[in-house]
Parts: structure tokens; sequence; C-alpha cells
């Protein structure tokens, strides 16, 4: 008997790991697109679902963005029927239209299609294969925006996005394993041109930046970013779950209107947990994540640290903050 290719192990291992820690039985879907990482992701869940007593299928999304892209993602679910992936489909979705940039379009549209899915055969989680090549990118990327531990923190492993759990097994995979996972099993990822395409800064940082600094500071480099984010996470994790007791603790009286935040509690805590207080509470007023920036935050803690009378605080959306009576509550806009 031959002996299992080692990158083929370290994948189906990664698969194994996430599927046995889902809380709940039932079904789970591959998000694939044909390429290394996704395709290595679905022969592993292939092999492993089934002997785990665990349904998994495929769900192939065409973003329209390229000639032939149908024709590529009704290959996929083709090949993924074949290796007893059930369902096994390629749906259409569009992203003209969308705002954000490019690539923060295509997730949106893509993250939709596979949440639809998901609640369409019942799916507990839909697995997607982002390796740790990924994660470091990522993190480099967020550093060079000025990002705060949120945005250092990465990709989490496990995440909902439309109600449904999005999760990434192969985080501490690399590209190089999946790559030689899918040549070990004789599969032909698809290579999309987006990946090479210098317009976009993702692309950037894979060809130049991230060769540059392992050139530069070592092989390390991309565990040692990869490993960043795990660490910023937990951090994360504790500092929102101290912001989240806070947030409850500085709210207004109930029945109270208009409901908003009383300044002596938010002036009593530390600047980490007031300001991820006052991002929670904008987000629960409406402002946009995407659009909500450590600038809009900063007002809003002038109002509490800073008062000298001045006037609301505008957030997107339309919101307007001001302070009255040692509160912050939200401003009517003017008629």
């Amino acid at each position: 008997m031959a002996a299992l290719a080692p990158p083929v192990a370290a994948v189906r291992g990664a698969v194994r790991a996430a599927l046995v820690a889902l809380p709940e039985p039932g079904p789970v879907l591959v998000a694939c697109s044909g390429g290394a990482d996704s395709l290595a992701l679905a022969a592993a869940t292939a092999f492993v679902a089934p002997r785990l007593g665990r349904p998994a299928g495929l769900v192939s999304v065409d973003h329209g963005l390229q000639a032939g892209s149908a024709d590529r993602a009704a290959a996929v679910a083709k090949w993924a029927d074949e290796a007893g992936l059930a369902p096994a489909e390629a749906v259409p979705t569009r992203v003209a239209g969308r705002p954000g940039g490019p690539e923060a379009a295509a997730r949106s549209a893509r993250y939709e299609v596979l949440a639809e899915a998901a609640r369409r055969h019942g799916a507990v989680a839909v697995l997607l294969g982002h390796t740790r090549d990924d994660q470091a990118e990522t993190v480099l990327l967020a550093l060079a925006r000025g990002a705060g531990p949120r945005g250092l923190a990465g990709m989490p492993p496990v995440r909902h996005v439309h109600g449904v759990r999005l999760v990434r097994p192969l985080l501490a995979v690399t590209r190089e394993q999946t790559r030689a996972a899918c040549g070990a099993l004789g599969l032909c990822p698809w290579e999309d041109p987006h990946n090479t395409d210098p317009s976009y800064a993702r692309a950037r940082v894979r060809a130049t930046a991230l060769p540059a600094l392992t050139a530069a500071l070592g092989p390390g480099v991309r565990d040692n970013l990869a490993r960043t984010a795990q660490l910023l996470a937990a951090d994360t994790a504790a500092l929102d779950e101290l912001a989240h007791r806070a947030l409850a603790a500085a709210r207004t009286p109930c029945g109270e209107e208009p409901p908003g935040l009383l300044v002596a509690g938010l002036a009593q805590l530390p600047p980490a947990i007031r300001g991820r207080v006052l991002h929670a509470w904008c987000r629960e007023l409406g402002a946009a994540p995407a659009a909500l920036s450590y600038r809009h935050v900063r007002a809003l803690e002038a109002l509490v640290t800073a008062w000298r009378g001045q006037g609301p605080t505008h957030l997107p959306g339309g919101i307007r903050i001001g302070r009255r009576d040692g509160r912050l509550l939200p401003v009517p806009l003017p008629a």
C-alpha cells in the first residue's frame, strides 16, 4: 500500500479537525473556485466527511467576471459530483453595482450565494479554502492600512455571515501544501488571473511584498504573520467581551427616550474598551461597519473626554450623535 503523501495528509487532517469541532450534526458545503486551495479542500472533504458520517456538498460560485467562468464553475461542480460530494452545484451571481472595490464586491456577492445555498440545503457550515499564506497577506494588508487589533487579527477560523457559519480549516496549511496535495491526487487546479493582476493590492503583496520580506527577514515571516493574527484574535475576543459588558452598563435607563449612553460611565473606561463600546453602539444605530472608521470613533470619544460644547458628530448613514445632560444621544437630522 503506497504511503499517503504528506501534503494530502496535512489537508485531510486539517479538514477532519474542523469537522469534528462543529457543534452540531448535519451537512456541510465546500466553497470551491477550482483553484488549488479550494480544490484540495474539496478533495479532502470528499474523503473525510463520509468517514465521519457527515454529508458534504459543494458550491462553485460563478462571478461572471471572466470569459468562460460559467463553464469553469460547471466543470468544478461536475468533478465534485463524481468525487461523491452532493449536492454539487454551480451558482451564478452578479458583482457589478455593489459597493466597495472589486475584491470586496465579489466577496459580498459570493458570501450571499453561499449563505443562500447553506440555508437551501440545511448545511450547518460552509468550508472556505483560505490558507496560512492568505492569512499572512491579510495581516500585512491590514498593517499597511493602519488597522487596529481587529484588522491585524486577520481571518477568523470560524465566522457567521448572513446567519451562516463560515469555517476556514486550512489556516495552518500552506499554499505550497495545497498545490502539492492537488498534484499528488492528480487534480488540475485553475489559475485565477486575478491572483497575479498587479491592479489588486493582494496580488502585489503576494508577488512582491511578501517575497521581499522573506528575503530580508527569513523564511519564517509568513508563519510569524499568521501567528500574530492568532494571538491578536484571542486578545480581541477578550476585549470584545469586556466591551460588551461595558456597553450594557453604560446604557441610559430602560424606557428613557431616545436611548443613549451615559458619559460618566464611558469616561471611566480604558480607551481600548471605550473605543470598542462606541464602535459597537454605532453599529447598533445603523452605521455600516465597513464605512465606520477610526476617525468617527475618535470624534465620539471627544464628546466624552474633550467636551467643550461642540456640536454633533456625523456618522455614516446620516447618523448624528450629540451630547446632552451627560448623555450621548442620537440627534435628529434637520428638517
